[in-house]
């Protein structure tokens, strides 16, 4: 691996450097996509609960790298840096935390040249900063964290950029790399799931800590389920028939008024899908993305299927299986997002907390995800009616 592939969560200085210093150039490569199509980078691009404009979102990256580098912040709580912000009104315009998501489009943000501006003197500080850390896992948290928080925001902007139907820097539209469909066997036993107290590197909150988990015997597919198996359920009325939906997905179902995925669209006799704005025919060993939780489960509940466990999939992922891939798009699981055993909230203290209970897990990593954040351990978690997201599904078998 080359410095700014190798994982986040072990990289040292000099990896870490160049990192960060690939995270903010494609950020700004990014956020260039919306001037490019003609959108007034903060108040044009329509609200929606999805999304967030644009500038504010660039500034939102660079502050927050700021806030827990340059300003030593303790913590996310907003008394806890040490030291004011670059900007004036940097903690006002920026910080999500008591920056509501609605107001976001109202601000008075500084010019897109101005935010620029701001991201490039936090990068050379935090760069000028780095230099002279200690090549240790407390002293490099914050930089790994801040990383972290780029790379995360750095695939939300490409989910805007598929959401509002624009064009997006290559290779972000490239297809996820097939792989040959299949069931494999697992015997099951006691794995530890999450991180250990004694894990070198980066550990997420929610990751924390390892406890023992039994997991039966199963069986699950090697690959997620393709484009022609998810149309043969469109295709046999799926969207249609109420026994295949949960209660809470048949009320997501009426309010879509849908008859399959969000980006389908039927032209003649052949379906296709949109692709960052453009029509892409339906290639059917690909696998189906941009399907909700609820999707995922009516597939299952028409195909006789399941979907796996966090315990199962990581479980799989770690099993050194040469059959099963993972990395093409998120997974959906059957687990909902909660708080392993002696679960505390570290320094940035909304990341997990607040969706506990509310929100899905995901689990492995999407075409658009850095390979340095890769890793077989990270929970993503979202609502389960999100469907704008590079995600998908595979299936276990019921015994």
């Amino acid at each position: 691996m080359n410095s700014i592939t190798t994982s986040f969560r072990y990289a040292r200085t000099q990896q870490l450097a160049d990192a960060l210093t690939n995270a903010r150039h494609y950020t700004l490569a990014l956020f260039d996509c919306f001037a490019q199509a003609g959108y007034d980078v903060n108040a044009n691009v329509p609200y929606l609960p999805i999304v967030n404009p644009p500038l504010w979102e660039l500034g939102h990256t660079a502050w927050f790298a700021e806030w827990f580098v340059l300003r030593e912040a303790l913590s996310s709580h907003p008394a806890d840096a040490q030291r004011p912000s670059l900007l004036t009104k940097g903690d006002d315009w920026f910080d999500s935390n008591t920056v509501p998501h609605r107001s976001r489009w109202n601000l008075d943000l500084p010019t897109p040249g101005g935010v620029k501006t701001y991201c490039h003197e936090v990068l050379d500080r935090v760069l000028d900063k780095l230099s002279r850390e200690p090549n240790t896992d407390e002293a490099l948290y914050p930089y790994r964290l801040a990383l972290a928080h780029e790379d995360m925001h750095g695939e939300a902007f490409l989910y805007t950029l598929q959401t509002l139907g624009l064009q997006a820097p290559h290779p972000a539209g490239g297809e996820p790399v097939l792989v040959a469909p299949g069931e494999i066997g697992f015997p099951g036993g006691t794995i530890q799931l999450g991180c250990g107290p004694d894990a070198n590197g980066f550990v997420f909150d929610n990751e924390k800590f390892a406890h023992p988990v039994h997991v039966a015997p199963f069986r699950m597919d090697g690959a997620l389920v393709t484009n022609a198996q998810y149309l043969d359920f469109v295709a046999d009325g799926g969207y249609d028939n109420r026994q295949f939906w949960s209660d809470a997905g048949a009320a997501w179902l009426m309010r879509q008024e849908r008859s399959a995925p969000r980006y389908w669209q039927r032209q003649g006799g052949d379906w296709v899908t949109l692709r960052f704005g453009q029509p892409a025919t339906l290639a059917p060993h690909e696998p189906v993305r941009h399907v909700s939780l609820y999707e995922a489960q009516a597939w299952c509940a028409w195909a006789n299927r399941r979907l796996p466990t966090e315990a199962e999939w990581e479980y799989a992922a770690l099993s050194g299986h040469p059959a099963l891939r993972w990395g093409q798009l998120w997974e959906w699981t059957a687990s909902p997002f909660e708080p392993y055993p002696g679960f505390a909230p570290d320094r940035y203290r909304e990341y997990s907390q607040p969706w506990f209970g509310t929100h899905q897990v995901l689990r492995g990593a999407s075409f658009a995800t850095p390979a340095r954040f890769g890793s077989a351990k990270f929970r993503n978690f979202f609502k389960p009616e999100r469907d704008d997201l590079f995600c998908g599904f595979r299936s276990c078998a019921w015994k």
